[in-house]
């Protein structure tokens, strides 16, 4: 069900707190499970749009963030870019709308991935 709606989706949006340093178990097998059907289907995801966010208390985001970009890039998939990476810190519920630079970071992110799958639907 969700690997259907992912290939009907203009875009992906993959998002994942830091657990030890890396996405959480569920997110990583999704894009195990979900990035081997698309290659056996014939690379359904190739030129879409996708990105990824990401939440840390204090580290690891890096290394999290990259893990699910790297999802997108073997896919074949677009990714567009931001004012920095799509991060934002918190530890407890609702910190995270404490951080501001994340919020604007993530704000200017969802703008250009509308922007850019308007563009590549000639809607734009």
């Amino acid at each position: 069900e969700i690997f259907d709606k992912m290939v009907r989706a203009d875009g992906i949006i993959l998002a994942s707190p830091v657990y030890f340093g890396s996405a959480t178990p569920q997110i990583m097998a999704l894009i195990n499970r979900a990035g081997y059907i698309s290659i056996a289907k014939g690379r359904v995801f190739e030129n879409k749009v996708g990105g990824a966010l990401v939440v840390a208390r204090r580290a690891g985001h890096n290394f999290t963030f990259a893990q699910l970009l790297f999802f997108f890039l073997i896919q074949g998939m677009i990714v567009p870019g931001s004012t920095y990476w799509n991060i934002a810190f918190g530890r407890d519920k609702g910190d995270v709308m404490k951080d501001e630079e994340g919020l604007r970071t993530a704000r200017n992110f969802a703008k250009k991935m509308v922007w850019l799958i308007k563009k590549i639907k000639g809607l734009g």
